[in-house]
């Protein structure tokens, strides 16, 4: 049984999947589907959290939207993921940047990688 879902996992792996760390400061851009209308809405923030393997790994970037924060949830293989462009890379010391939520303004600022 786990030969087939092995099988059917790997047939649905992005091949061309970005390579991108907690603390990245991203550009995800994804397909929205409205009514009859398809556009791409990109989306900019921090890579607060990754989890998951295979075809069900899933990462959660954050962002403040006039002055309310705003998480979404994406999956890495999705069909609606066009794009993740990579802006900057920060040095972090934790797996998941969840302390990100109680800070604002400098104090929620990340270091940059060397």
């Amino acid at each position: 049984m786990s030969n087939i879902l092995d099988i059917i996992s790997a047939e649905n792996i992005k091949k061309d999947a970005p390579k991108f760390e907690i603390g990245d400061t991203v550009k995800v851009s994804a397909k929205i589907r409205e009514g009859g209308k398809e556009r791409i809405q990109i989306f900019p923030g921090t890579v607060i959290a990754r989890s998951g393997e295979g075809a069900n790994e899933t990462f959660t970037v954050r962002r403040t939207s006039f002055g309310v924060g705003v998480e979404k949830v994406f999956p890495v293989h999705s069909p609606h993921i066009v794009n993740i462009e990579v802006e900057r890379s920060a040095h972090v010391r934790r797996a998941k940047l969840y302390f990100l939520r109680q800070r604002s303004g400098r104090k929620a600022r990340l270091r940059d990688r060397k």
